[in-house]
Order: C-alpha cells, then structure tokens, then sequence
C-alpha cells in the first residue's frame, strides 16, 4: 500500500509542481489564511518563541512578525513543492549566490568546505549550489530521514534532483570520511540550528536572549577533518527570490579553541535573524530543554553525558 502511494504522492506533487511559480502563490495565500486563521497551527509555540526572543518588542510588531512568518512558511511550502520539476535556469535566476569565486578558490587548493546553514530563508533552495560551484567539487546536505522510508524517498528525489547528495546524520562521518580517501573534495551543509537530544548536549549559547542548547557534532566533524568552514546568509529580496551571500568563517579549525566556531555561527545567524525575523522558523519548539533540568537530570563525565543514577 505504502509502495502504491508513494507514486500516487509522486505524480501529485510532480503535477503541482508544474504550474507556474505566481500560481502556487495564490495557494499559498489560501494557506495562511487556514494555517494562521483556521487551524492555528502551533501559534503557542510561535508567540512564545517570539515574545522570549524580542522583549523589547511592543506586542502590534511581535504580532507583524507573526503574520510576516505564517505568510513566508506558505511560500516555503509551496516553493519546496515547486522544487520538483523547476527547470536550472528558473533556480539561478530565483537564488544568487555571492562569494562563489571564494568557494572555488578552497576547492581548487585542495581543502574541502563545510556550509553552516539555519532554518532561515528558504534552504530547501541551497541545493542549487552544484549550478553554480566547480564540477570538481560533491555538493551535498545533512538530514534527518524520515520515519516511513517512501515520504523520505519522496523528499530525497526533489532534494537530490539537481545533483547534491543527501547524507543522513548517523553517517555524517562515515561518509566525509570516505570521500576523502577517495581524494574527492566535498562541500557539505549543516543545519545546525534546531534543539539536540538531552545526550547530545554539550554547550550552551546566548541566542535570541535565552539560554539556548546547541549542536557541536558539526564543529568536531570539521575539526576532525580541517574543512574550510563559511556561513551561508540568506536574503529574501522578494516573493520568490533569495539571496545567499557565503561568509569565510575560517580555513584553519583546529587552530580555534572547543566551541568557538559554533559561538560565531550561532552570532551570525541571530544577526541574520533580527535583520528580518519573519523567515526564520518559529514554529519549532526550539528551547524545550533548560539548563536547570538538564543539571537535575544529567551529568558529564569524561566527555559523555550520562544520567544521574545510571550505572552500566
């Protein structure tokens, strides 16, 4: 049945994605209208987030933020549709990339390059990027597979579909590892924004004025393996039109103290978020954990976060 699906799902969204960019948008009008209106899918969670992120903000421009989010997330998704049969000279002239030249320049030296991206913008657009780098270089992005594998098979076959490689997170390492010995330069993106398991937890970070738990498993794989590293910063020029701008971060890792490159990537993504707060994506229950329960429940030792009262 799953297997029947999968290509009645296929053929639907292929058909969708094939009107035109300024139709899907009128959908998308629809969809606020229902997602903000009707439903009000996880506006809790919104208002929450966003109230805690922008005290300083009178409540008529928390809620211009609100409305400006519930409107960019319709486009997200019918722009993620549209990514399925949307032809390479559509993509480039929808999303330019600045500091390519600085990219090519990395790979041409032999280093290969980490990408830190956010939730910001629309990211589902950055696997373009293999349109416009070297051929030289394997683009590819970090995921989370999904649980039932055709809707994950669904989503790998428009995100893959203009050459850049989806790797799961449990074979990040395996798999950069590997191209490596295989001599093949690489460009990876990590989306390092979203809140990590409790046994993941290993630094925390001033973000958005709150005490915030953050992945580190991207700085240790670049470390591990001297990749030149640039945070991607995205623009939203217009409906339907991006801009992402490639930051040098550093080309020498191991040179920077433990947590330092997450530090500066966590500042250069709040900085990109209060430029225009609405294309970041609130809807996530981001700061679920606590300091405070996490030092009640857990403790550190030797590098592991194991909880209190465990014994093997």
């Amino acid at each position: 049945m799953n297997y029947f699906l999968y290509y009645i799902l296929l053929g639907v969204w292929c058909l969708f994605s094939l009107l035109p960019l300024r139709i899907h948008y009128i959908i998308s009008d629809f969809l606020f209208w229902l997602l903000y209106k009707v439903i009000g899918y996880r506006r809790r969670v919104v208002w929450k987030n966003l109230s805690a992120s922008f005290p300083e903000k009178s409540e008529a421009e928390l809620k211009e933020i609100e409305r400006g989010f519930y409107h960019f997330l319709c486009d997200y998704f019918v722009e993620t549709v549209k990514m399925m049969t949307i032809s390479k000279k559509e993509i480039k002239r929808r999303i330019v990339y600045k500091g390519i030249k600085d990219l090519d320049e990395v790979i041409e030296s032999g280093q290969s390059i980490a990408l830190y991206l956010g939730h910001y913008c629309n990211w589902e657009w950055v696997t373009s990027m293999p349109l416009w780098v070297t051929p030289k270089v394997q683009c590819g992005q970090i995921y989370h597979p999904l649980e039932n594998k055709y809707f994950d098979k669904l989503l790998l076959r428009s995100r893959e579909r203009l050459s850049s490689l989806c790797i799961s997170m449990q074979d990040t390492l395996r798999e950069v590892v590997r191209y490596k010995r295989e001599g093949q330069p690489i460009m990876i993106g990590y989306i390092s924004d979203q809140a990590p398991n409790w046994v993941n937890i290993h630094h925390w970070v001033d973000f958005l004025n709150q005490d915030t738990p953050v992945f580190t498993g991207t700085e240790r794989i670049v470390k591990k393996m001297n990749h030149a590293v640039f945070y991607v910063d995205m623009r939203r020029i217009k409906r339907g039109y991006y801009e992402a701008e490639f930051k040098l971060m550093t080309r020498a890792p191991k040179e920077l103290e433990d947590f330092k490159l997450t530090d500066m990537y966590f500042d250069m993504l709040e900085k990109s978020i209060r430029r225009a707060p609405e294309f970041w994506l609130w809807s996530h229950n981001r700061w679920k954990r606590t300091r405070k329960e996490f030092n009640e429940r857990f403790e550190v030792i030797d590098g592991k976060v194991i909880a209190k009262g465990h014994t093997d």
